[in-house]
């Protein structure tokens, strides 16, 4: 039986699959590339003459194929047809004009921040399911608030300058009045239901001021800004307004959802953001639904079966639904990359175009990150469509408010300092002091973990342990514990030092410094936030003396007013390694203990006597996943 468009496409999926678990980034694109061929080719019959033709034309091809292996004729040459990496020849779809002209109508929607025609399609999502549905309704923001139409340009440079905020993008996109930052809830022009969730809010955040006019105005955007700057109801509120449209103008049916994703990269972050859309939600009857590892599936997929109209959840929970067919992304018309930085840290770039793959075309997509590494712009042109681009405070530097110290002792005596340091400032609260602010300390492992949160109960210092081997309800007693302030220390490993949005986090402890750089950044970012002043206590020994020396070298750099210097991402874990590299060859040919070690652009000043650890950490390349987050 020859085979048919269809079966080509099917097993093409299925080889991207593969490539997709075994991480293949070129057999990734390649098949990326093909189905997105074929899925167009599958679109083509309806058009062109119905599916005899289609039929007509896979068995040609299949003669075509038997014949030159019975001449000997090499598959993949004679006749433009491709062949893949098992050997099996697949004909190569060919594109048809009107499948051209209709790409960039197939979403029924124009994202250009000016004047001219619309804008070109990102090459994401079906074809066949941007064509079976409506244009969406994206353009939410027709009545402009007098109050922000009436700011001129001038004025609105003056605010975005008070509140450390900048907007790039076509078409002059900074200067454009309609995205003047809305600096009063009801300058949005939303109902009170969906504001209801502001009202515990004087004024809305820099990120929300800047963000709202230009998501509800139809654009995707990539919006730069520490978690705890208000980011959530940033894209909630125009996300209740977004489905509620869709809804009004018949876009989505009375199916059973969802309309509306966002993936967050760990379950705590992810956690975090339904609680908050769910609140929000309740008074608009717009409904969530939170999915992630370390748990049964059960209730999740209830939930789902039931309806909901949005799915919070982390990359490897949501592959796993999408896989066993409950989680359908048809219908979803909004999404949404929280801490998309973090994802691609670790290792969720698959998961992430799985997920583009299965949207239609036709959505706005919204892309939120702490930082802004060079991969983070390469995912952005890939997948959003001519984005404007919000960034609030100083990119790349998430220590940049926070004070930080180092503190050499001896291993056995960290414990001793610890209990020291957090009882002076427990009895500076209890003799009418400031307060205890909340303090997140940092181990190397488990044990440890929970060894330390006991001494510090033992000394009168209440404190919760969070790790990989509690089980999920312990995390989330420790957590609620903690961000209700009943208890103002938590000792944590690696779990907690990215994506946690507790609020009101004034002191970080590294007991144990971390094996990277790179994570000491994330840990330290855990505190000096949305404005606020934090510290940092690191504790070091002669095995940290490389990460020591760069901590030392990035603080100098800040000092002299380099904004990157804290910054992270890919190339700076390459250059991390390269200075590792550099360091451990220079000790071997029995360099000076002290002075520079260089390697490319990047440099640290060694100036300890001993170096036991050899920067042996930062020379290998790590990778994750968020579902194994807590396996610390």
């Amino acid at each position: 039986m020859e085979a048919t468009t269809a079966e080509a496409l099917a097993k093409a999926q299925k080889k991207l699959k593969k490539a997709q678990a075994a991480g293949d980034e070129a057999l990734i694109a390649k098949f990326e590339k093909k189905v997105k061929k074929l899925q167009k080719k599958a679109a083509e019959p309806q058009e062109n003459g119905g599916a005899a033709d289609m039929e007509a034309e896979a068995a040609t091809s299949g003669k075509k194929r038997k014949k030159e292996q019975a001449n000997g004729t090499p598959s993949g040459h004679a006749n433009g047809h491709a062949a893949s990496e098992d050997g099996e020849e697949e004909a190569a779809p060919k594109k048809s004009k009107k499948d051209k002209k209709d790409k960039s109508a197939a979403n029924g929607h124009s994202t250009d921040t000016g004047a001219a025609g619309p804008a070109p399609l990102a090459e994401v999502g079906s074809v066949e399911l941007a064509r079976s549905g409506k244009p969406i309704k994206k353009d939410l923001y027709a009545k402009v608030h007098p109050e922000v139409g009436g700011m001129s340009v001038a004025r609105m440079e003056e605010v975005r300058q008070e509140r450390a905020t900048t907007v790039e993008g076509r078409n002059g996109a900074a200067t454009n009045t309609r995205f003047a930052p809305m600096l009063k809830f009801e300058h949005t022009g939303l109902p009170a239901n969906v504001l209801h969730s502001t009202r515990e809010f004087q004024a809305p955040s820099p990120i929300q001021s800047q963000c709202w006019p230009i998501i509800l105005s139809g654009h995707d955007l990539i919006g730069i800004a520490a978690t705890g700057s208000g980011k959530t109801l940033g894209f909630g509120l125009p996300m209740l307004a977004h489905i509620t449209a869709q809804r009004e103008a018949g876009v989505v049916g009375k199916g059973k959802g969802p309309y509306a994703l966002v993936m967050a990269p760990t379950r705590e972050l992810a956690l975090q953001i339904n609680q908050v859309l769910h609140d929000a939600g309740a008074k608009c009857g717009v409904r969530s639904v939170c999915v992630y590892g370390g748990v049964p599936k059960k209730e999740q997929v209830d939930a789902l079966r039931r309806g909901v109209e949005i799915v919070v959840g982390t990359p490897g929970r949501l592959e796993d639904l999408m896989n066993d067919g409950v989680c359908v992304l048809s219908e979803v018309t909004y999404l949404v990359l929280d801490e998309a930085d973090r994802m691609l840290d670790m290792g969720f770039e698959p998961q992430i175009k799985e997920v583009m793959a299965r949207l239609p075309q036709r959505h706005q997509t919204l892309l939120f990150s702490a930082t802004m590494p060079r991969e983070i712009e390469a995912l952005a042109q890939a997948y959003l469509n001519h984005p404007v681009t919000v960034k609030v405070g100083a990119v790349s530097t998430p220590t940049a408010n926070v004070a930080q110290t180092l503190e050499r002792c001896a291993e056995a005596g960290k414990l001793e300092l610890l209990c020291a340091l957090l009882a002076e400032e427990a009895a500076g609260e209890s003799s009418g002091g400031p307060p205890m602010p909340l303090t997140v300390v940092f181990v190397e492992r488990k044990t440890k973990c929970d060894e330390v949160a006991a001494a510090l109960c033992n000394d009168g210092i209440p404190a919760v342990a969070l790790h990989g081997g509690l089980g999920q309800s312990e995390r989330e007693g420790a957590l609620r514990d903690f961000s209700s302030g009943s208890v103002k220390v938590l000792v944590a490993t690696d779990v907690a030092s990215r994506g946690l949005d507790i609020k009101g986090i004034g002191h970080v402890v590294n007991m144990d410094l971390p094996k990277t750089f790179e994570d000491y950044v994330h840990r330290v970012g855990r505190t000096g936030r949305a404005g606020t002043r934090g510290r940092a206590t690191s504790f070091y020994t002669e095995r940290d003396s490389f990460l020591v020396a760069q901590i030392k070298t990035a603080l100098a750099e800040l000092e002299k007013g380099n904004q990157f210097a804290f910054a992270t991402g890919k190339q700076a874990r390459q250059e991390e390694r390269a200075l590792a590299a550099a360091f451990k060859s220079n000790m071997r040919m029995g360099g000076p203990a002290g002075g520079v070690v260089q390697a490319g652009a990047a440099a640290v000043k060694i100036d300890d006597g001993k170096y036991s650890h050899m920067a042996k950490a930062a020379a290998v390349e790590s990778s994750g996943a968020a579902d194994a987050a807590w396996d610390d």
